[in-house]
């Protein structure tokens, strides 16, 4: 057995080019060069002509030990929900831009996973929002989010009004494009487009970013992990969560967010620096002065 008592590996990717295709082949055969059980999710199984031999989420979740996920962080970020109440600990490799999440680059990818199986990583909680659609007394609508939940004005062509209570005081009432609820990983995502505050990962908040607020005074706060955010709508508006998914709600619906009980833990590769990410993605200076 490998030191890190990892025998079951499930593989996740996106699987819309040549490329991804061919660095799962190879992933597949290192994994089974290596003596491991390999459970490969059903997309990626129809993309590599194994249908009879796909895995289902029931099966990963239950015996995967990690899963391995191979595109961008929006692919990373479907897995995570899909694995969050399991708690398997995920690899990002990176197959797409920006790759805030998935901080193995492919070429490193052979070497990473043989570190990775000699026990060299760090596990890295992210918190998950728990974001739920309350019509008329009763749920319509929930769902997990790793980075986000927005509000918006779908196909409105003009503002909203969204009526905003935190731990049921009353905050604001918000006449804008939307409003953004980020986690401190969503806070390089849409947020951060949206001027809202970098948040690393340890400190425990919840970020509010108005989109296009028609007030010059509504600005981005960051309010503790414990809240609970309540968003009235007053008029139609759809509700998207890490872009992924969306659920168009109505005037008078609620839009409750709190953090989720369930966390996502990502594996970091040894030398894994959340400043020396955000220095490489941002663009920031990367050679500190000399004294």
């Amino acid at each position: 057995m490998n030191p890190a008592g990892i025998r079951s590996v499930a593989l996740f990717g996106k699987s819309g080019s040549a490329e991804v295709v061919e660095s799962l082949v190879s992933l597949l055969e290192h994994l089974h060069g290596r003596g491991l059980d390999v459970l490969v999710e059903g997309e990626i199984a129809a993309a590599l002509g194994m249908v009879a031999d796909a895995a289902s989420i029931e099966s990963i979740c239950a015996n995967a030990d990690v899963a391995i996920v191979l595109g961008g962080d929006g692919t990373l970020l479907n897995a995570a929900r899909r694995l969050a109440a399991h708690e398997v600990p995920l690899v990002g490799i990176n197959q797409g831009r920006l790759g805030f999440m998935t901080d193995i680059a492919r070429a490193d990818m052979l070497a990473a996973i043989d570190r990775l199986l000699a026990g060299e990583f760090a596990a890295d909680r992210r918190m998950l929002l728990d974001a739920r659609v309350w019509r008329g007394g009763e749920c319509a609508f929930s769902t997990l989010a790793l980075n986000d939940v927005v509000v918006n004005k779908g196909d409105l062509g003009r503002m909203i009004e969204i009526e905003v209570r935190v731990d049921g005081d009353f905050l604001y009432v918000l006449r804008a494009d939307g409003m953004i609820v980020a986690t401190p990983t969503g806070s390089t995502a849409y947020a951060l487009s949206a001027n809202g505050p970098i948040l690393q990962p340890a400190v425990p908040g919840i970020a509010l970013v108005p989109l296009c607020p028609h007030g010059l005074t509504h600005r981005p706060i960051t309010i503790s992990d414990a809240c609970r955010i309540e968003m009235t709508l007053v008029h139609d508006a759809r509700v998207h969560f890490d872009g992924q998914g969306h659920y168009d709600a109505r005037a008078g619906d609620t839009v409750r967010v709190a953090r989720s009980a369930h966390d996502v833990i990502l594996l970091h590769p040894p030398g894994y620096s959340y400043f020396a990410m955000l220095r490489e993605k941002l663009h920031w200076s990367a050679t500190p002065r000399r004294t």
